[in-house]
C-alpha cells in the first residue's frame, strides 16, 4: 500500500490517540495487557510535542493517518527517546512502522542526537525483536541514564518484569549530508518607546521571553561557496530573505570558500510580531559557524546580527533578556515559568508603517526591571495603532482578552495570553474562533537553538 511520511498537525490528535488505543489491542493475552489496557495516551502532551515538530505520521493513500512516531523530549545531553509508535492493525506488516521508525532515528540524527531510547516488551515479535532488526540493542535498565524511564513505567504500572530498554546509536551526519536547527519564535511582555536618536532609529524598552515552538531550519553544507535557497518563501525574494542574507554575511565575514544549501521549515506566522525571520537568521548564523568551524564567538555573531536586524542579537545570544537601545542591549532574565496562548489573526502588520505613524507614543517614561517584574508594566506602544488600523488584529485581542490579560507582541499582529498551566493555555485554544489559528508554547530562558549547538557540537566527526 502506498504511503507517504510528514509532519503531524494540530487537528490530527483525535485521529491519532483512536490509532492507539485499536494497536493496544493487539496486547490481547499478553501479561501486560492489564496495564496496557488502563492507559490512554495523554492528547494535551502529544499535542504539546506536535507543536515541537516531534510527532510524524504516516498517511495512507486517501490522506487519512494510519500510523504515527512520537519522539519525546530530550532525556539527557545527546540522547532522546521513542515515547510512542503505533500503526492501525489492518495496516501492519507493510513496512510502515520500520518507516516510521527509520524516519524519527534519521531526523533525530541530523538534530545533533546520538542516541535513541526506548522502553519496549521482550516477548513481544512486533516490539524487542522489531527493534532489534533496525539496530537497537538491549541495555542495563538499572543505568543511571534509563531512571526516568523506569520511573514513568512504575508510574505507568508497566509490569518491571517483562519491559526492556532499548538504545540505538547514531552516527554524526557528514558535512555534506543535512542537519536540523531549532529557530525559536519570541514574545515582547511589554515594549515602549522611550525616545527617538539623532540617526532616526527609535529607543525602545522591552522584554523579549523566548519560546520552546518555532521554525526549523535545515543547512548542508557546500564547497563549491554557493548560498542556495532550497525553497523560497512566497513574496520573498532570494536576495532579499534573511537567511540567505545570514549566510553571505558571515561567509564575506569569515572569508570561507564553503557555502551552504538552506531550507526553513515555517511555522512562525509572518509579520506577526514573533521574530521569525530575525530567529531564522540568527540560526543560521550560529548554525553556519559551528558547520563551517568558524570559531568566531557570540558577540562577533551578535554584532553581524544587528547589521540584519535589532531583533537578531537577543536570538544569537540564545537568552529571554531585557533590552534597551534598539533591542540591541540585552540583560538576560530569569523569568517565572509560563504557558502562552499565541493568537495568529492571519493579518501582516509592516512594523515601518507604524514606526511612522504620527499616533505612535514615543517618549513614554522609562520602566525598570522592577517594575515590570511587579506586573506594573505589560503595555505595548504599538498595540492601540496596530488595532485602529488593523480590525482582525483588535478583534484577536478581545477575543483572548475574555480569558485575561491579552497583549500584542512586537508590532503585531500575533497576540498572546501568559498563562501558568499547559491545560489552561490549551483549553483556552480549543476555543480557538475558526477565523484566528491558536498556537501553545512554553516560556524558556534558554534558547532551544543553544542546547542543539551543545549536541552538534559534541558531534563534528573527525577528519
Amino acid at each position: 500500500m502506498p504511503f507517504s511520511i510528514a509532519r503531524a498537525e494540530p487537528g490530527q490528535v483525535e485521529a491519532l490517540c483512536a490509532i492507539e488505543r485499536k494497536a493496544v489491542h493487539l496486547f490481547r493475552g499478553h501479561p501486560a495487557w492489564t496495564s496496557y489496557a488502563a492507559l490512554s495516551m495523554p492528547p494535551e502532551q502529544l499535542l504539546q510535542a506536535i507543536s515541537r515538530g516531534l510527532v510524524w505520521v504516516a498517511l495512507g493513500e486517501a490522506g487519512d493517518p494510519v500510523g504515527f512516531v512520537w519522539l519525546d523530549a530530550e532525556l539527557e545531553p545527546g540522547a532522546i527517546g521513542i515515547a510512542e509508535i503505533d500503526v492501525l492493525p489492518l495496516y501492519g506488516r507493510r513496512g510502515i512502522g520500520a518507516a516510521l521508525l527509520e524516519h524519527a532515528c534519521a531526523w533525530a540524527r541530523s538534530a545533533g542526537y546520538r542516541r535513541v531510547d526506548l522502553g519496549t516488551l521482550a516477548d513481544v515479535p512486533w516490539n524487542a525483536p522489531f527493534y532489534a532488526k533496525h539496530g537497537f540493542v538491549m541495555v542495563d535498565k538499572h543505568d543511571p541514564a534509563f531512571a526516568l524511564a523506569r520511573q514513568r513505567d512504575r508510574e505507568n504500572g508497566f509490569p518491571d518484569t517483562l519491559r526492556v530498554f532499548m538504545s540505538r546509536l547514531l552516527t554524526p551526519p557528514a558535512p555534506a549530508e543535512w542537519t536540523v536547527w531549532p529557530a525559536p519564535a519570541k514574545l515582547n511582555l511589554f515594549l515602549r518607546i522611550v525616545g527617538r536618536r539623532a540617526d532616526g532609529y527609535h529607543e525602545l524598552q522591552t522584554v523579549f521571553r523566548l519560546l520552546d515552538w518555532g521554525d526549523e531550519v535545515r543547512l548542508r553544507v557546500r564547497d563549491d561557496g554557493e548560498i542556495r535557497r532550497v525553497r523560497g518563501i512566497p513574496g520573498v525574494a532570494e536576495a532579499d530573505d534573511l537567511v540567505v542574507r545570514a549566510a553571505r554575511l558571515l561567509q564575506r565575514h569569515a572569508a570561507t570558500s564553503l557555502g551552504a544549501d538552506i531550507e526553513v521549515d515555517k511555522r512562525i506566522p509572518m509579520g506577526g510580531g514573533l521574530g521569525g525571520g530575525s530567529s531564522d537568521a540568527a540560526t543560521v548564523l550560529v548554525a553556519l559557524n559551528q558547520l563551517w568551524q568558524l570559531g568566531l564567538d557570540e558577540d562577533v555573531l551578535a554584532e553581524l546580527g544587528r547589521q540584519l536586524g535589532a531583533d537578531v542579537p537577543v536570538f544569537v545570544r540564545g537568552r529571554s533578556a531585557w533590552a534597551e537601545g534598539v533591542g540591541e542591549q540585552l540583560t538576560p532574565l530569569a523569568l517565572p515559568p509560563r504557558h502562552y496562548v499565541v493568537l495568529d489573526p492571519h493579518e501582516a502588520v509592516p512594523t515601518a508603517a507604524l514606526f511612522q505613524a504620527s499616533e505612535l507614543t514615543r517618549n513614554a517614561p522609562r520602566a525598570t526591571i522592577s517594575s515590570f517584574a511587579s506586573g506594573e508594566t505589560t503595555e505595548n506602544a504599538f498595540a492601540p495603532v496596530a488595532c485602529a488600523r488593523h480590525p482582525r488584529v483588535a478583534a484577536a485581542l478581545d477575543w483572548l482578552d475574555g480569558f485575561g490579560q491579552a497583549r500584542l507582541s512586537g508590532s503585531g499582529g500575533c497576540v498572546f495570553l501568559e498563562l501558568r498551566s499547559m491545560e489552561r493555555a490549551q483549553a483556552v485554544a480549543r476555543q480557538c474562533p475558526v477565523a484566528f489559528t491558536a498556537h501553545v508554547a512554553g516560556g524558556v530562558d534558554v534558547s532551544p537553538l543553544l542546547s542543539s549547538l551543545k549536541r552538534h557540537a559534541g558531534a563534528v566527526p573527525a577528519d
